[in-house]
């Protein structure tokens, strides 16, 4: 698998999530967001990983 996403971009989105009040839950990210999961997971080892590197920008 090859990531469409710059991990800039996967953090971006995933501050903006938060920052609009989505839930950002693993099960409903890979409902409503399938892209974004994928290009996290190819990036960071889980998507915890994501959402804390993304909290620290």
């Amino acid at each position: 698998m090859e990531a469409n996403m710059s991990v800039v971009d996967v953090m971006a989105q995933i501050q903006q999530l938060k920052q609009i009040g989505d839930p950002l839950s693993k099960k409903k990210i890979k409902q409503s967001h399938p892209e974004l999961m994928q290009n996290a997971l190819y990036y960071f080892p889980s998507w915890e990983h994501a959402i804390q590197s993304a909290d620290i920008l």
